[in-house]
This record gives C-alpha cells, sequence and structure tokens, in this order.
C-alpha cells in the first residue's frame, strides 16, 4: 500500500517525476526548455515551496503563480491540451508514488489551479480582441 505525501522530500520525489514525464512529451516540453528556458534545479525546488505552501500551509511561497505564466502565454500561447497534458502527468506521476488524502488535494488543487489559468488566459484573449 502506498503511502500519503508527508513532506517536503515526498514532495521534491513527486515533482522531479512529473517533470521527467513532461520533459519527455514533445507536446508539452518546449514551454520549459525553449520558452521559459527553466532552470530545473531551481525550478524542482520553487514547485516544492508551492506544493507544501497548499498542501501543509507552510510559508515557504510567496510569489504570484499565475504572473509567470501569463508571461508565458504571451511568449508561446498555451492551448487547452498543454493544461490536459499537464493535468495527466501531474496525476499520473502523484499516483504512482502516494495515496492518500493530500494527494486527494494536490489533484483537486491542480485542477482548479489548470481551470483558473485557462479562465485568465480566455479573459486576456478576450481584453486584447477588443
Amino acid at each position: 500500500m502506498k503511502k500519503d505525501i508527508t513532506n517536503r522530500e515526498d514532495l521534491l520525489l513527486f515533482v522531479t517525476l512529473f517533470y521527467e514525464k513532461l520533459l519527455k512529451d514533445d507536446s508539452i516540453n518546449y514551454l520549459f526548455t525553449d520558452v521559459a528556458k527553466i532552470n530545473l534545479h531551481h525550478h524542482l525546488e520553487v514547485l516544492v515551496d508551492f506544493w507544501e505552501n497548499i498542501l501543509f500551509q507552510k510559508d515557504s511561497y510567496r510569489k504570484n503563480a499565475m504572473q509567470p505564466h501569463m508571461i508565458l502565454h504571451q511568449e508561446s500561447p498555451l492551448q487547452k491540451q498543454h493544461f490536459e497534458t499537464w493535468l495527466k502527468y501531474f496525476n499520473e506521476s502523484i499516483d504512482e508514488l502516494f495515496d492518500g488524502e493530500k494527494v486527494f488535494l494536490a489533484k483537486q488543487k491542480a485542477l482548479s489551479i489548470a481551470t483558473v489559468m485557462q479562465i485568465k488566459i480566455a479573459q486576456l484573449k478576450s481584453a486584447e480582441s477588443r
């Protein structure tokens, strides 16, 4: 039986597997490697901070998570399939490693985040077309 997510080490294990999957998929990896040009080690630490804040109410993430994604969208439009792919790998990765209440919460939050980002992008497109 798999255990639930309980600490930063679990989160790092999860986001590392998640990004391994994302970076192998040519339909989405270019957003990270060519457009955003992430430093993977640094990015994984930021993601751990973000999810630690979400799942454990730690004060480890104090940035605006939406802003870099809106900038990314301006550079290379984010499409519905990008969010679907992101969610697929998110759920797949977390389910491979863990099971429990925090997993359920993380998957709910990920869906919510993806939905809000898509709404914000749609609003941005609507404002630009006026």
